[in-house]
């Protein structure tokens, strides 16, 4: 009983869930910027929402790899939530 448990949480933990993040983007350039940084790292689909300076993004890395990655594109960054 007890390897079922873990066999089911080993699933569990790949399966793919969306985040919601705060980047300071301010125009389009910004909005590639986030794109490409996301794009490189693979594994993620993502949304970009400009206006609200929101990124949402469906992935299996952890939300420590997804706030690393972000940062990279050298705008202040937070973790929102799970969406």
């Amino acid at each position: 009983m007890e390897s079922q448990k873990a066999n089911a949480t080993a699933a569990t933990s790949s399966v793919p869930t969306k985040h919601e993040f705060s980047v300071d983007m301010t125009c389009e350039a910004c909005a590639n910027t986030v794109t490409h940084i996301l794009n490189k790292l693979g594994g993620v689909q993502f949304d970009i929402d400009l206006p609200n300076k929101k990124v949402c993004i469906t992935s299996e890395h952890s939300v420590d790899t997804l706030l690393e990655t972000l940062g990279k594109t050298g705008k202040a960054v937070s973790y929102l939530g799970p969406k």
